[in-house]
């Protein structure tokens, strides 16, 4: 099986450290600005990301193919009561989002925020009546040449 057949991911987050696993799979996956929304009266946050796939990155097998892959993955947060945006421009279709990192800051338990940073001070913050969310590849991955780079980290 190569890395392109290989199944995809589908995880459910119900708390913090369940979101720490998201946030490691997203790291580096990039998001158009017209890829994701917030549906107010659903109370949900969804969008759509090309994911850099890590775990396939840092496998024994890598060594034997040439390259890395991404993947098309969906996000969704549900019991979502209000989304704030950092340095976004909704109305630039080309704007692309770099994900460094997802948390979640609790408030008044079960209430907290997710907190979405991206590169170049870009955030979305989302305040949760509770934490419920699923990530899930969306298909087959591809090829890319590319690995993202990360200056202080000993694996690159």
């Amino acid at each position: 099986m190569t890395a392109n057949d290989s199944p995809g991911l589908k995880l459910i987050a119900l708390d913090s450290e369940d979101l720490e696993v998201f946030s490691a799979h997203l790291q580096d996956a990039v998001i158009n600005v017209t890829e994701m929304t917030f549906l107010k009266a659903e109370r949900r946050f969804a969008a759509i990301a090309n994911r850099f796939d890590w775990s396939d990155a840092l496998s024994a097998s890598r060594s034997r193919r040439r390259g890395y892959t991404r993947r098309r993955t969906g996000l969704r947060f549900e019991n979502v009561l209000g989304a704030q945006l950092a340095n976004i421009d909704l109305t630039d279709k080309r704007q692309m989002l770099n994900v460094l990192a997802i948390r979640f800051e609790p408030t008044a338990a079960p209430e907290g925020h997710v907190l979405i940073s991206c590169a170049g001070g870009a955030a979305i913050r989302l305040h949760v009546e509770c934490l419920e969310a699923e990530l899930m590849d969306l298909g087959a991955a591809w090829a890319t040449k590319s690995k993202p780079d990360h200056p202080d980290d000993e694996t690159s």
